[in-house]
């Protein structure tokens, strides 16, 4: 059977390349061994339900395992009589075990409520001569249900009695998975209106494990392909790429690899992986989909991502705060220095096409970009989009106050590169450097590329320590020429008119200044 790059559903070593997470297995287990009951709360995509597979079949050798889900069971719910009935017949219905142990189950189907149900489960896993663990994928779809939580309610009350019961009147280990961490839900439990913070899993231990994919890992997963393909590339190089563009997002990769099979043929270079990278940001498929959803329906979250992504302002990673904990949940963020940082470089151009889009959306007419005006000789002429961007902001904002400016003269100027450079080329923001002083922007263009520095005017102190940043890491990349683009709000208009050349450490530095007065 030919492998695959698996983008939908759960991961199976047989018939898809993947990453091997034999490390991830063990720390979990480890988890289970101490008898520990918790959540492996992860974004969507993340490889819950792979993992999930995973430790059913490597735990199923010590221990009796019943995994179950809750997906597609919205009438588990209707009653207690019917939810125990149900859930007792899940049980008598799971594979490797025996006809005794699928006979308890369905003879002991009929319990009234929880308090019977819970002496069922005692009974049983006092007989049974090995601990028994229980799975639970997709607890989500359940999470806004009474019922749901009563039951949570009552392993926990169990998991509690377990120093005067013995450890053997429950289960030995449960796990939860799914997006929500169950334990800090804010839950409707009575009415619409009506929510609260609840705490039926408070006896969870926090779930720790780092399930990004590592390069290692992916050159792994890309040397098994070469094996097979023989195309010749650096697996070293392109791991590393991938896990630059995807920090790991274990979909991401997966979706970069397979579109790089499929749609590009096997061009299985650093250009052939950005262009599937784009392929991504351009919005076909869940991921992108959902952060649309996501941000359309949560004001609050959408101008945090905002002032993240396009103003680059910086906040301490503290998931004390409602806002930042949802954006963790979705892995919209991460936790760099203890700082809040996008979680990766897919979803920095994910985010700014969804607000670069929205602005020009809702502000039809205000940039309009002709590209012929700015290839010359099928080479980006940087120079001048960057003197026409400053025009377009000295004519068509100079009306407008200077905190518009400061606050979307950023986006602005992506709004204006990306209809020149789109279908030949491409930009990131990169995120290791900026801060909310200042954005990075790498655009590459018909091979070349362009290294641009957004910032703010704080003095020309600040300035020249602008330049010399722009030229260091110009001298990173490998660059003989950067560009500066600085926005400008003093009341007087005492620096340059017109953007000019200085050589900075080296490189030759073009830098325009974008005057916007403030009132």
């Amino acid at each position: 059977m030919v492998k695959e790059f698996n983008t939908t559903g759960s991961c199976n070593p047989q018939r898809h390349y993947m990453v091997n997470i034999d490390d991830k297995l063990a720390k979990i287990e480890k988890l289970v061994d101490d008898g520990k009951y918790f959540t492996i709360n992860r974004a969507r995509q993340f490889g819950k339900t792979t993992t999930m597979n995973f430790l059913f079949n490597s735990l199923s050798d010590k221990y009796l395992v019943y995994q179950i889900s809750f997906e597609s069971d919205g009438d588990l719910f209707e009653s207690k009589p019917e939810f125990c009935h149900r859930l007792a017949m899940k049980l008598s219905r799971m594979p490797f075990t025996s006809e005794d142990q699928s006979k308890y189950w369905s003879d002991h189907c009929n319990c009234a409520n929880l308090d019977e149900f819970s002496v069922v489960v005692s009974d049983f896993c006092k007989t049974q001569g090995k601990k028994v663990i229980l799975m639970i994928d997709e607890v989500d779809k359940s999470t806004d249900n009474q019922l749901f939580l009563n039951f949570l309610g009552m392993l926990r009350n169990k998991y509690l009695d377990r120093d005067k019961n013995g450890m053997d009147s429950t289960f030995h280990s449960v796990i939860l998975a799914g997006v929500y961490d169950v334990k800090n839900l804010k839950l409707k439990i009575r009415n619409d209106e009506e929510r609260k913070y609840n705490s039926p899993w408070n006896i969870a231990v926090r779930f720790n494990v780092d399930m990004t994919l590592s390069t290692e890992g992916i050159k792994g997963m890309l040397d098994e392909y070469e094996s097979d393909y023989h195309t010749g590339m650096d697996t070293k190089l392109i791991a590393d790429e991938i896990r630059r563009l995807t920090s790991g997002y274990p979909v991401l990769v997966s979706y970069l690899c397979s579109l790089t099979h499929e749609e590009l043929e096997g061009d299985w270079t650093i250009e052939g992986i950005n262009k599937a990278a784009k392929y991504i940001i351009r919005g076909d498929n869940t991921l992108a989909d959902d952060i649309s959803k996501n941000l359309g329906n949560n004001k609050e979250l959408r101008n945090f991502m905002y002032s993240i992504s396009v103003n680059g302002e910086t906040y301490s990673y503290n998931l004390a705060d409602e806002i930042l904990k949802i954006a963790d949940m979705y892995s919209y963020i991460k936790n760099v220095d203890g700082h809040v940082a996008i979680h990766n470089a897919i979803f920095e151009e994910i985010f700014h096409e969804y607000f670069s889009i929205r602005y020009q959306r809702e502000n039809s007419g205000k940039v309009n970009v002709t590209k012929s005006e700015y290839i010359l000789d099928g080479k980006l002429n940087m120079e001048y989009i960057i003197e026409r961007f400053k025009d377009l902001m000295e004519e068509e904002y100079r009306d407008e106050d200077a905190e518009f400016v400061e606050r979307q003269g950023r986006l602005l100027f992506l709004c204006f590169l990306k209809p020149i450079i789109n279908g030949t080329g491409y930009y990131y923001v990169e995120p290791q450097t900026r801060d909310n002083k200042r954005m990075d922007i790498v655009v590459n263009y018909a091979g070349e590329e362009f290294l641009i520095e957004l910032k703010l005017w704080y003095g020309n102190k600040y300035e020249r320590k602008g330049e010399d940043q722009v030229s260091e890491y110009a001298n990173v990349r490998g660059l003989k020429k950067a560009y500066l683009i600085t926005f400008s709000f003093l009341k007087e208009k005492v620096v340059q008119n017109e953007p000019e050349w200085k050589t900075v450490n080296g490189v030759d530095v073009y830098e325009g200044i974008i005057w916007a007065k403030r009132r």
